[in-house]
Protein backbone atom coordinates (compact mmCIF):
# COMPACT_ATOMS: atom_id res chain seq x y z
CA UNK A 1 0.00 0.00 0.00
CA UNK A 2 1.39 3.41 -0.98
CA UNK A 3 1.32 6.18 1.60
CA UNK A 4 0.04 9.50 0.20
CA UNK A 5 1.81 12.50 1.65
CA UNK A 6 2.76 15.99 0.41
CA UNK A 7 6.00 17.94 0.95
CA UNK A 8 7.04 21.44 -0.13
CA UNK A 9 10.35 22.73 -1.55
CA UNK A 10 10.68 26.43 -2.44
CA UNK A 11 6.89 26.92 -2.66
CA UNK A 12 6.53 23.89 -4.92
CA UNK A 13 4.43 21.01 -3.62
CA UNK A 14 5.21 17.36 -4.29
CA UNK A 15 3.11 14.25 -3.84
CA UNK A 16 5.07 11.47 -2.16
CA UNK A 17 4.82 8.14 -3.98
CA UNK A 18 6.31 5.38 -1.83
CA UNK A 19 7.14 2.67 -2.57
CA UNK A 20 7.70 3.45 -6.25
CA UNK A 21 8.64 1.11 -9.09
CA UNK A 22 7.09 -2.17 -10.24
CA UNK A 23 9.30 -5.25 -10.35
CA UNK A 24 8.60 -8.53 -12.11
CA UNK A 25 6.91 -11.20 -10.00
CA UNK A 26 9.32 -12.83 -7.59
CA UNK A 27 11.97 -10.12 -7.83
CA UNK A 28 12.86 -7.89 -4.88
CA UNK A 29 15.13 -4.91 -4.32
CA UNK A 30 18.11 -5.44 -2.01
CA UNK A 31 20.16 -2.86 -0.13
CA UNK A 32 19.57 0.12 -2.39
CA UNK A 33 22.34 2.67 -2.75
CA UNK A 34 21.56 5.51 -5.14
CA UNK A 35 19.77 6.60 -8.29
CA UNK A 36 20.41 8.34 -11.63
CA UNK A 37 18.17 9.54 -14.48
CA UNK A 38 19.00 9.65 -18.20
CA UNK A 39 17.90 12.15 -20.85
CA UNK A 40 14.77 10.09 -21.57
CA UNK A 41 13.81 10.09 -17.86
CA UNK A 42 14.61 6.42 -17.39
CA UNK A 43 15.60 5.77 -13.78
CA UNK A 44 18.71 3.73 -12.90
CA UNK A 45 18.80 2.35 -9.36
CA UNK A 46 22.01 0.93 -7.90
CA UNK A 47 21.67 -1.89 -5.42
CA UNK A 48 24.15 -4.13 -3.60
CA UNK A 49 22.64 -7.36 -4.87
CA UNK A 50 21.95 -8.80 -8.32
CA UNK A 51 21.32 -7.26 -10.71
CA UNK A 52 23.38 -4.30 -9.43
CA UNK A 53 21.58 -1.82 -11.73
CA UNK A 54 17.78 -1.91 -12.10
CA UNK A 55 16.13 0.32 -14.70
CA UNK A 56 12.58 1.73 -14.66
CA UNK A 57 10.81 4.11 -17.01
CA UNK A 58 9.27 7.32 -15.65
CA UNK A 59 5.97 5.58 -14.90
CA UNK A 60 7.72 3.04 -12.67
CA UNK A 61 7.50 0.17 -15.15
CA UNK A 62 10.43 -2.25 -15.07
CA UNK A 63 12.75 -1.91 -18.07
CA UNK A 64 15.51 -4.35 -17.10
CA UNK A 65 18.57 -4.97 -14.99
CA UNK A 66 22.27 -5.46 -15.66
CA UNK A 67 25.75 -5.57 -14.15
CA UNK A 68 25.76 -9.07 -12.65
CA UNK A 69 29.29 -10.52 -12.57
CA UNK A 70 30.67 -7.11 -13.58
CA UNK A 71 29.79 -4.83 -10.63
CA UNK A 72 30.80 -6.11 -7.19
CA UNK A 73 29.55 -3.38 -4.82
CA UNK A 74 27.45 -0.62 -6.41
CA UNK A 75 27.64 2.47 -4.23
CA UNK A 76 27.29 5.53 -6.49
CA UNK A 77 25.63 6.04 -9.85
CA UNK A 78 25.59 9.03 -12.20
CA UNK A 79 24.21 9.47 -15.71
CA UNK A 80 26.10 12.09 -17.71
CA UNK A 81 24.59 14.50 -20.22
CA UNK A 82 25.56 12.16 -23.05
CA UNK A 83 23.85 9.23 -21.29
CA UNK A 84 26.91 7.40 -20.09
CA UNK A 85 26.11 5.51 -16.88
CA UNK A 86 28.88 5.79 -14.26
CA UNK A 87 28.79 3.21 -11.45
CA UNK A 88 31.06 3.48 -8.42
CA UNK A 89 32.13 -0.09 -7.61
CA UNK A 90 33.17 0.80 -4.08
CA UNK A 91 34.85 -2.30 -2.67
CA UNK A 92 36.35 -3.25 -6.04
CA UNK A 93 38.02 0.22 -6.05
CA UNK A 94 36.80 1.27 -9.49
CA UNK A 95 34.44 3.54 -11.37
CA UNK A 96 32.87 1.65 -14.26
CA UNK A 97 31.33 3.45 -17.24
CA UNK A 98 28.53 1.81 -19.25
CA UNK A 99 26.14 2.67 -22.03
CA UNK A 100 22.45 2.62 -21.10
CA UNK A 101 22.16 -1.05 -22.10
CA UNK A 102 24.86 -2.05 -19.60
CA UNK A 103 27.81 -2.53 -21.95
CA UNK A 104 31.08 -1.64 -20.24
CA UNK A 105 32.95 1.16 -22.02
CA UNK A 106 35.59 2.42 -19.56
CA UNK A 107 37.07 1.61 -16.15
CA UNK A 108 38.83 4.01 -13.78
CA UNK A 109 41.14 2.52 -11.16
CA UNK A 110 42.77 -0.90 -10.94
CA UNK A 111 40.33 -3.60 -9.95
CA UNK A 112 40.89 -5.04 -6.47
CA UNK A 113 44.13 -3.02 -6.14
CA UNK A 114 43.42 -0.22 -3.62
CA UNK A 115 46.06 2.37 -2.84
CA UNK A 116 46.55 5.23 -0.39
CA UNK A 117 48.78 6.99 -2.90
CA UNK A 118 46.71 6.74 -6.07
CA UNK A 119 43.13 6.20 -7.17
CA UNK A 120 41.08 4.42 -5.94
CA UNK A 121 40.48 3.17 -2.39
CA UNK A 122 36.81 2.48 -1.59
CA UNK A 123 35.40 5.40 -3.66
CA UNK A 124 31.91 6.72 -2.98
CA UNK A 125 30.52 8.87 -5.82
CA UNK A 126 31.16 10.30 -9.28
CA UNK A 127 30.01 13.35 -11.27
CA UNK A 128 30.78 14.87 -14.66
CA UNK A 129 31.17 18.55 -15.48
CA UNK A 130 29.79 20.45 -18.48
CA UNK A 131 33.11 19.78 -20.25
CA UNK A 132 32.88 16.03 -19.61
CA UNK A 133 35.61 16.03 -16.93
CA UNK A 134 35.02 13.29 -14.36
CA UNK A 135 35.19 13.90 -10.58
CA UNK A 136 35.37 11.00 -8.12
CA UNK A 137 35.00 11.26 -4.35
CA UNK A 138 37.37 8.66 -2.88
CA UNK A 139 35.83 8.54 0.53
CA UNK A 140 35.89 5.44 2.70
CA UNK A 141 39.65 4.93 2.94
CA UNK A 142 41.13 7.92 1.12
CA UNK A 143 39.96 11.47 1.84
CA UNK A 144 40.40 12.80 -1.66
CA UNK A 145 38.81 14.03 -4.86
CA UNK A 146 40.21 12.77 -8.17
CA UNK A 147 39.72 14.42 -11.54
CA UNK A 148 39.89 12.56 -14.87
CA UNK A 149 39.51 13.54 -18.51
CA UNK A 150 36.39 12.28 -20.33
CA UNK A 151 38.61 9.49 -21.67
CA UNK A 152 39.75 8.50 -18.17
CA UNK A 153 43.21 10.10 -18.03
CA UNK A 154 44.17 11.35 -14.52
CA UNK A 155 44.14 15.16 -14.25
CA UNK A 156 44.87 15.66 -10.57
CA UNK A 157 44.04 14.79 -6.97
CA UNK A 158 43.49 16.89 -3.88
CA UNK A 159 42.29 16.50 -0.31
CA UNK A 160 43.53 14.93 2.92
CA UNK A 161 42.03 13.68 6.18
CA UNK A 162 40.86 16.39 8.57
CA UNK A 163 38.26 19.08 9.22
CA UNK A 164 39.98 22.12 7.71
CA UNK A 165 39.38 23.78 4.38
CA UNK A 166 39.79 21.25 1.58
CA UNK A 167 40.11 18.39 4.06
CA UNK A 168 37.57 15.60 4.33
CA UNK A 169 36.19 12.99 6.67
CA UNK A 170 34.32 10.62 4.34
CA UNK A 171 33.65 12.62 1.18
CA UNK A 172 30.44 10.77 0.38
CA UNK A 173 29.04 12.58 -2.67
CA UNK A 174 30.19 15.01 -5.34
CA UNK A 175 28.40 17.26 -7.86
CA UNK A 176 29.44 20.11 -10.16
CA UNK A 177 27.28 22.95 -11.46
CA UNK A 178 27.23 24.67 -14.85
CA UNK A 179 29.50 27.42 -13.55
CA UNK A 180 32.20 24.97 -12.50
CA UNK A 181 31.66 24.98 -8.73
CA UNK A 182 32.31 21.60 -7.15
CA UNK A 183 30.14 20.51 -4.20
CA UNK A 184 31.34 17.73 -1.88
CA UNK A 185 29.25 16.11 0.85
CA UNK A 186 31.88 15.94 3.61
CA UNK A 187 29.71 13.50 5.53
CA UNK A 188 31.36 12.99 8.89
CA UNK A 189 32.32 16.66 9.15
CA UNK A 190 28.59 17.43 8.81
CA UNK A 191 29.08 19.92 5.97
CA UNK A 192 29.08 20.50 2.24
CA UNK A 193 32.28 22.04 0.91
CA UNK A 194 32.25 24.24 -2.20
CA UNK A 195 35.46 24.18 -4.25
CA UNK A 196 36.82 25.16 -7.63
CA UNK A 197 37.43 22.34 -10.15
CA UNK A 198 41.10 22.27 -9.14
CA UNK A 199 40.27 21.99 -5.43
CA UNK A 200 40.57 25.58 -4.19
CA UNK A 201 38.26 26.14 -1.22
CA UNK A 202 35.38 28.59 -1.76
CA UNK A 203 32.88 28.02 1.05
CA UNK A 204 31.33 25.49 3.40
CA UNK A 205 27.67 24.94 4.29
CA UNK A 206 26.73 23.61 7.72
CA UNK A 207 23.46 22.62 9.45
CA UNK A 208 23.57 19.02 8.24
CA UNK A 209 23.73 15.70 10.03
CA UNK A 210 25.84 13.42 7.82
CA UNK A 211 25.04 14.77 4.33
CA UNK A 212 24.63 11.84 1.96
CA UNK A 213 23.90 12.93 -1.61
CA UNK A 214 23.89 16.09 -3.77
CA UNK A 215 21.76 16.75 -6.84
CA UNK A 216 21.75 19.94 -8.95
CA UNK A 217 18.52 20.52 -10.88
CA UNK A 218 17.86 22.36 -14.14
CA UNK A 219 17.17 25.61 -12.27
CA UNK A 220 20.61 25.49 -10.67
CA UNK A 221 19.33 24.67 -7.19
CA UNK A 222 21.51 22.39 -5.11
CA UNK A 223 19.64 19.69 -3.20
CA UNK A 224 21.30 17.79 -0.34
CA UNK A 225 20.03 14.79 1.60
CA UNK A 226 21.19 13.96 5.12
CA UNK A 227 20.53 11.45 7.87
CA UNK A 228 18.06 13.58 9.88
CA UNK A 229 16.43 12.43 7.44
CA UNK A 230 15.66 15.43 5.23
CA UNK A 231 16.13 17.09 1.88
CA UNK A 232 17.53 20.65 1.90
CA UNK A 233 17.58 22.97 -1.13
CA UNK A 234 19.99 25.86 -1.71
CA UNK A 235 20.85 28.50 -4.24
CA UNK A 236 24.37 28.37 -5.64
CA UNK A 237 25.59 30.86 -3.04
CA UNK A 238 24.30 28.78 -0.13
CA UNK A 239 20.95 30.38 0.67
CA UNK A 240 18.57 27.79 2.11
CA UNK A 241 15.31 27.98 0.11
CA UNK A 242 13.55 24.74 1.08
CA UNK A 243 13.63 21.82 3.45
CA UNK A 244 11.44 18.76 3.98
CA UNK A 245 11.38 15.21 5.37
CA UNK A 246 10.64 13.16 2.26
CA UNK A 247 11.45 9.66 3.56
CA UNK A 248 11.26 7.92 6.95
CA UNK A 249 14.76 6.52 7.17
CA UNK A 250 17.97 7.53 5.36
CA UNK A 251 17.90 9.14 1.88
CA UNK A 252 21.15 7.65 0.60
CA UNK A 253 20.47 8.45 -3.08
CA UNK A 254 18.87 11.40 -4.87
CA UNK A 255 18.28 12.51 -8.46
CA UNK A 256 15.65 14.30 -10.54
CA UNK A 257 14.06 14.20 -13.99
CA UNK A 258 13.23 16.73 -16.70
CA UNK A 259 9.70 17.26 -15.31
CA UNK A 260 10.99 18.48 -11.96
CA UNK A 261 10.27 15.29 -10.03
CA UNK A 262 12.71 13.81 -7.49
CA UNK A 263 13.73 10.20 -6.87
CA UNK A 264 15.18 9.09 -3.52
CA UNK A 265 16.37 5.67 -2.39
CA UNK A 266 16.82 4.24 1.09
CA UNK A 267 18.98 1.21 1.89
CA UNK A 268 18.20 -1.54 4.37
CA UNK A 269 16.00 -1.93 6.39
CA UNK A 270 13.47 -0.24 4.09
CA UNK A 271 14.96 -0.78 0.59
CA UNK A 272 12.47 1.61 -0.95
CA UNK A 273 12.37 4.01 -3.89
CA UNK A 274 10.41 7.22 -3.30
CA UNK A 275 9.24 9.56 -6.06
CA UNK A 276 8.36 13.18 -5.26
CA UNK A 277 5.91 14.15 -8.00
CA UNK A 278 5.67 17.87 -8.74
CA UNK A 279 2.05 18.95 -8.44
CA UNK A 280 0.72 20.83 -11.47
CA UNK A 281 -0.60 23.71 -9.34
CA UNK A 282 2.68 24.25 -7.43
CA UNK A 283 3.18 27.71 -8.89
CA UNK A 284 -0.42 28.75 -8.55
Amino acid sequence: MKTQLVVVIQEQHYSVERPWGELPAGQELGYLSTVGVDSGDNVYVAQRTDPPVVVFDSSGAYVGGWGTDVIADAHGIHVSGDDRVFVVDRDAHQVLVFDTAGTLQLALGERHRPSLQAPLNHPTDVATGPDGVIYVSDGYANAAIHRFSPEGEPLGTWGSPGSGQGEFMTPHAVAIDEGGQLFVADRDNNRVQVLTPDGTFIDEWRDFFHPMEIYIDGRGLIHVTDQVPRLSSFTGDGELVGRCRPVPYMPHGLCGDTDGNFYLVEPSPTDQITKLVLQSNSNG
